[in-house]
């Protein structure tokens, strides 16, 4: 099985050739950061705008290992939702365009389930039942994936995502978007115990980050923030509080459901802070699987991983769909 994988739901635009056995034949992903760093977060039209003049060369660029040759694919995996509306009608239309043009079938993919099994890239031997905890700048949010056709949702956000109050630190603070890495650059240079933040751990494994970010405003209203070592402290004290939320919530919910398997993905799995301390916190309870960094930040082989899934789960399906940016539904 050989799949070309697009993925265009918010601000980079992807594509990949995945095949059976978890091979990553191909992965191109074309940035568009720089562009949405002058306006401290990504723009939607500016996204899809640039999604469109993009695409066609970047699936081109992952067609090359096969010399362009479309007959050596079985299917075209495409992202449906969550995300910006405009950038996945540029997906979207592009797949099913694609496929109309080649007589190739078009899978709709989640973008949340690619998340969770860009896992299987990183260990193909990866198999359900485990606990996921879901880091991105859009989700945060722990599941329990049982099977393939039975994900619970154990708790999400109610607020801003883990990755959104890394982007709105991060411009308190004077620094680029997006945040999270260099909120993490910052804070290397940072002590984390000079300041103390809270750690907002909720009922039912919810999370919240907005009374985090507010205690970060405070503070620095308190300090000043052109010092770069006040500015370091701050960014290595919010880092940690919201990376022990996270993992506090993980330890509950391995412990609730008894998973003896965790996979972390999304793209604030990325952090080597949050990195070291799932794996520091659960050594000893639970197989740790996180994807390498950049399976876990949006590219098109993680979309390919989960069309592998749901071909093998129910086949190709041909029925027509339109982008959903409200796609909730982890199961293949």
């Amino acid at each position: 099985m050989r799949l070309l994988a697009i993925e265009t739901s918010c601000d980079e635009t992807a594509a990949a050739v995945v095949e059976g056995g978890w091979m990553v034949v191909s992965s191109v992903v074309a940035s568009q950061a720089q562009a949405h760093s002058a306006f401290g977060g990504v723009v939607p039209e500016l996204a899809a705008r640039m999604h469109l003049e993009r695409l066609g060369g970047v699936v081109t660029a992952a067609l090359e290992p096969d010399g362009g040759d479309l007959r050596a694919l079985d299917g075209i995996a495409v992202t449906r939702g969550p995300g910006l509306v405009g950038c996945l009608a540029v997906g979207v239309s592009y797949a099913q365009a694609l496929g109309l043009a080649t007589g190739l079938p078009v899978l709709a993919v989640n973008h949340m389930t690619g998340h969770v099994l860009a896992a299987k890239l990183e260990d193909p031997g990866l198999e359900p039942p485990f606990v996921a905890l879901v880091v991105s700048g859009g989700h945060t949010d722990l599941i329990e994936y049982r099977s393939h056709r039975d994900v619970r949702l154990l708790g999400a956000t109610r607020d801003d995502a883990v990755g959104e109050a890394f982007d709105k630190v991060a411009r308190m603070l004077g620094l680029a978007y997006p945040g999270g890495p260099e909120i993490d650059r910052v804070a290397r240079d940072g002590d984390p115990l000079r300041y103390r933040l809270p750690r907002p751990a909720l009922p039912e494994f919810d999370f919240s980050f907005s009374g985090l970010k507010t205690a970060v405003l405070y503070l620095l209203r308190e300090l000043p923030r052109d010092d770069p070592q006040v500015r370091a402290d701050v960014a290595a004290a919010f880092r940690l509080a919201a990376v022990e939320t996270l993992v506090t919530q993980l330890e509950a919910a391995v412990e609730t459901t008894g998973a003896t398997r965790v996979v972390v993905a999304g793209g604030v799995a990325s952090n080597p802070l949050l990195r070291a301390r799932v794996r520091e916190r659960l050594a000893g309870v639970a197989e740790v699987t996180i994807p390498a960094p950049a399976l876990c930040t949006d590219n098109a082989a993680m979309i390919g991983a989960a069309g592998l899934v749901r071909v093998g789960v129910a086949g190709f399906e041909t029925a027509p769909f339109d982008p959903d940016p409200g796609l909730r539904a982890y199961a293949s």
